[in-house]
């Protein structure tokens, strides 16, 4: 079992945002992940303190060694899919080819309101999600994009340097759309992420993949599953938990911190990380 840790950049400083990364680089964690929203979520009230997730991967990327980086996971209508690939592959550059790249279609409907952006249906929204895994996997490894969609349009675009990682930094594709983020999913990524839900409904939605793999040709083990659980002080319990997605196939937990207790739960986590890593 691979463990990563993931502190949103809300409610909380960068003072404690610096001491989990170095924290997570040191204690030997897989991966470490921020968010990337403009309001804060989780609540009624979006009008907390929120850093902006993709400086902070440029800064997570100086301020670790070895472990692994991403956003959990990056809205597409946020930022022009080929303004996106060039922030990616220079995180990628400055991570030495540390970079996992978190994709979504983008859900946060306050957000989009209070910026002027479209959010769509979510037919549009899928469609313009499958434009911008097109794109950006095409600035990634061809010379030059042309595309033409509904949603976007390239004209022999440069996107120079590639990637460290290559073909591309691992996609991540976050959400549980059976009929297509999924299939977006089987298409196009390396790993998929469920944000929640219990091993039985994560174990449903992953013999969906599976379908949707064979559907499209793809051998459905090059695929990751993993999931993210948030860390409520109960080791046990979070042990328990891991355990139970172990035996439906997650080979990756993200475990969540609370902003004003993430140093000190995630120096907890850090002592589960032999037992955590047994599990399975």
């Amino acid at each position: 079992m691979r463990v990563g840790i993931k502190l949103s950049p809300q409610h909380t400083t960068i003072d404690e945002l610096r001491a989990v990364w170095r924290l997570a680089d040191e204690a030997g964690f897989d991966s470490c992940w921020t968010f990337d929203h403009f309001a804060s979520i989780g609540s009624d009230d979006p009008s907390g303190d929120v850093f902006e997730g993709w400086t902070l991967l440029a800064a997570m990327a100086e301020g670790t060694e070895r472990v692994r980086i991403g956003c959990m996971v990056t809205g597409v209508t946020y930022r022009h899919p080929a303004v996106l690939a060039k922030i990616a592959v220079t995180v990628d550059h400055l991570s030495g080819g540390r970079l996992d790249f978190g994709l979504g279609a983008a859900w946060a409907e306050v957000e989009h309101q209070m910026l002027g952006l479209e959010l769509g249906s979510l037919r549009e929204r899928m469609d313009r999600f499958e434009e911008a895994c097109q794109i950006i996997t095409s600035l990634w490894t061809r010379p030059t994009t042309t595309f033409c969609g509904r949603y976007y349009r390239l004209t022999n675009a440069l996107s120079n340097p590639k990637p460290v990682q290559r073909p591309y930094p691992p996609f991540w594709i976050g959400g549980s759309g059976r009929k297509r983020t999924l299939r977006i999913t089987a298409q196009y990524a390396d790993a998929w992420n469920a944000s929640g839900g219990s091993p039985e409904e994560v174990a449903e939605l992953s013999a969906v993949l599976d379908q949707h793999c064979a559907d499209v040709g793809r051998d459905p083990s090059e695929i990751k599953r993993t999931v993210q659980l948030r860390y409520t002080g109960d080791a046990d319990e979070l042990l328990t938990t891991v355990e139970r997605f172990a035996q439906v196939g997650i080979g990756e937990v993200i475990v969540i911190l609370r902003g004003g207790e993430a140093i000190a739960q995630a120096e907890q986590v850090a002592a589960l990380l032999p037992r955590l890593r047994a599990v399975g």
